[in-house]
């Protein structure tokens, strides 16, 4: 049976500019990738006023929100943000809600003591809210009374989870219509969330990769060699996933950043499309063999590097 193709796209750094967005959307739009995910973190850029500008500026891309906080809007408002998004460009809307950074929430006074329940109720109201119907709920977080939005989209987009962890990703499986699964999200890691949602039908399974193309490959490993040591000191599930996990932090432990440039070539693989072309190709056919759908790419932070990077993007969109 033949794999399904993912789409490719590329992440907007939440260190950009914000107008740079336009640029970069019209960029991706007209030269055939398929998307672009705008980054939501506390306290740099927004997310929906982003996804705003890049859909009004184009024609087929379609636009990720990666990832709306739950607790940052009323669940009402974030129904309406979407639908109107939707409204501005059909069917071209992939939302992301998740937990949040905890230390960011707090700081904004909207912590939740329950993370999970809060994003299990704001996920189910969007997703009622989006459909259409008249919603009254009476949740430990959420609560509404009678409402509607007045233009529901046609078409309900899929809502995401934006979540890391066990009991997450089992929440997102019963609520949500897919994950979007932070960087790195290898195939493993991909295979391993997927169990513990439960793989529903229909479940749609985005991610998000780190990413450096060059023509030699150890030029592309020493380079992202710094990122990767930076994961190393708060693993995520996604690199705890790896299959080479023990050996990788062994390594890193013994021969620190000049150890990971030249560990394995097949082990960065697994980590992201970093190295050759022939690389990234290998890196988003492990993807796609595992289930994933959409792939966001994570440019540099450098924003000229950023840019020259769209052509690696495009070369993997036309695949």
């Amino acid at each position: 049976m033949d794999v399904p193709r993912a789409e490719i796209g590329m992440c907007f750094d939440r260190t950009f500019p914000p107008a740079l967005v336009l640029d970069v959307a019209r960029r991706l739009d007209r030269s055939g990738a398929h998307q672009l995910w705008v980054i939501e973190d506390c306290f740099f850029t927004a997310g929906v006023s982003l996804a705003a500008a890049a859909l009004a500026v184009t024609e087929r891309l379609r636009v990720g929100l990666g990832i709306l906080p739950a607790v940052a809007r009323n669940p009402a408002i974030t129904a309406m943000e979407i639908a109107t998004l939707d409204g501005l460009g059909p069917g071209r809307v992939l939302p992301g809600i998740g937990h949040g950074v905890q230390r960011w929430m707090a700081q904004m006074g909207a912590r939740t003591p329950s993370p999970l329940t809060t994003l299990e109720e704001v996920v189910t109201a969007v997703k009622r809210l989006l459909a259409g119907e008249r919603v009254t709920m009476r949740g430990r977080h959420v609560r509404l009374e009678d409402v509607q939005l007045d233009q529901p989209p046609a078409l309900v987009p899929p809502v995401l989870a934006g979540v890391r962890g066990p009991r997450s990703l089992a929440l997102a499986g019963r609520v949500a219509d897919g994950v979007v699964l932070a960087e790195p999200a290898g195939p493993s890691y991909v295979r391993w969330a997927l169990e513990r949602a439960g793989r529903p039908e229909g479940f749609h399974v985005a991610t998000f990769s780190a990413f450096y193309v060059a023509r030699d490959r150890a030029d592309a490993h020493r380079r992202m060699a710094p990122w990767l040591a930076r994961q190393l000191s708060s693993p995520s599930p996604g690199l705890r996933a790896l299959p080479f996990f023990d050996d990788l932090a062994a390594r890193f432990a013994e021969r620190g950043v000049d150890g990971l440039a030249t560990m394995p070539a097949e082990w960065w693989t697994e980590l992201g499309p970093i190295g050759t072309l022939d690389d990234a190709h290998a890196h988003v056919a492990a993807l796609e063999e595992a289930g994933v759908a959409s792939i966001g790419l994570f440019p540099a932070p450098e924003v000229d590097v950023a840019l020259a990077q769209i052509d690696d993007v495009v070369a993997l969109a036309r695949r």
